[in-house]
This record gives C-alpha cells, sequence and structure tokens, in this order.
C-alpha cells in the first residue's frame, strides 16, 4: 500500500509516530538520528530521542556543553531520521534549529525520573571520564546535594526545536521501487510531491 499524504506533515507524522509507538517489536519509536556541522563543515550524527512534537516541530534535548549543542550554537539547522525498520518506514526532517524556552526546558525536566535529573547534574556530556568510579562519585555527590525536595533543571541543560522545512515520508516496497512523498514549507504553507526511488 502506497503512502496516503495529508495536507500538513505533521498530522502524517503524528499517525506514523503513534503506529511506531504501538508495535512491540520496536524498543524506542521516540528514538532518532540527529544530524549536525561542526563549525569547520564536518557533518556529525548521533542518536537523541524525540521528546515533543507538533506544529512547531521536532524537540530534543541536550546538555548545553555537548558537542551536539556547540555545533547547533555555530550552524543554526540540523537534519533527523526515524526508521522504524519492522514498519518499514522512515521518516526525515531538515531545517533550522532554535532553543525552547526556559520554560519549556523546566517541564520537561520536572518530569525525568529522579535519578536522571541527578545524571544532568553528574555527567560532564562528552568530556574525557578518568574512571567509572569519577562518573559514580559524581552521581552520589549530586544525590546527596539535591536529596531533599525537587531537583533543579541544570542552567546547562536544555534543548532545542528543529524547524522544519523539509519532511520526506519513506515507505518500503518490493524491488526497492519504495513510495517516497516530500513535503516542503513555503510561504503560502505546505506543499508535496512524490520523488523516484
Amino acid at each position: 500500500m502506497a503512502i496516503v499524504p495529508a495536507d500538513n506533515p505533521y498530522d502524517l507524522f503524528s499517525l506514523w509516530y503513534e503506529e511506531a509507538a504501538g508495535c512491540d517489536a520496536i524498543d524506542d519509536h521516540t528514538a532518532m538520528t540527529l544530524a549536525t556541522v561542526t563549525p569547520e563543515g564536518l557533518p556529525d550524527a548521533r542518536q537523541v530521542l524525540l521528546k515533543g512534537h507538533d506544529g512547531r516541530g521536532f524537540v530534543f534535548y541536550t546538555n548545553l556543553t555537548s558537542p551536539k549543542a556547540r555545533h547547533l550554537e555555530a550552524v543554526s539547522a540540523a537534519a533527523l531520521c526515524f526508521y522504524w525498520m519492522p514498519l518499514e518506514k522512515q521518516v526525515r526532517i531538515r531545517g533550522p534549529v532554535e532553543p525552547v524556552t526556559p520554560e519549556e526546558a523546566d517541564a520537561y525536566f520536572a518530569s525525568r525520573p529522579r535519578q536522571s535529573q541527578v545524571g544532568a547534574w553528574a555527567s560532564k556530556q562528552s568530556q574525557p571520564l578518568e574512571s567509572r568510579y569519577a562518573l559514580e562519585k559524581r552521581i552520589l555527590k549530586y544525590g546527596a546535594k539535591h536529596a531533599l525536595g525537587r531537583v533543579p533543571r541544570p542552567p546547562f541543560w536544555s534543548g532545542f526545536r528543529v524547524l522544519a522545512q523539509e519532511i520526506e515520508f519513506w515507505l518500503k516496497m518490493p524491488y526497492r521501487l519504495h513510495d517516497r512523498v516530500l513535503y516542503e514549507k513555503t510561504p503560502e504553507g505546505w506543499r508535496h510531491h512524490r520523488v523516484y526511488p
């Protein structure tokens, strides 16, 4: 069965995303590849988790001292890729990136498990780690520091929103004749067309 386009790509994404959420063969339907560009122009990619999506864009969170955050400070554009293999579906997204508001970051941080909140304080993401024991010591330190009451969001931890300019839906078909529908944002709104496999 071919892709049935919607007027709005966010509506189609929501349908596919909910289908992936309900698929027992998919371990984490929120996992996506995030591609950024270094200040020197080199591409970089890693898996992150989608933490929100709506008509404004696609949200993820990170340590603001991480390479991905530094890349986005230098080149505020990114690409995302979801590949839900059991469903034989892929979604590719790209566009400019903006920070989420402090209120959004606070609300999401407050929803995280307490141990994950402590971990955000303890981790110096992507910096050299002398030993696993050093990390465990930092976890104990910040666990004790925030033993009572709520754990506040670290000032170096927040999120980004990818403001999609292009969203492509890909569906596996026999003989590599895959079905692809590309949405492009224009001043008048979204337009879409099929592209060759």
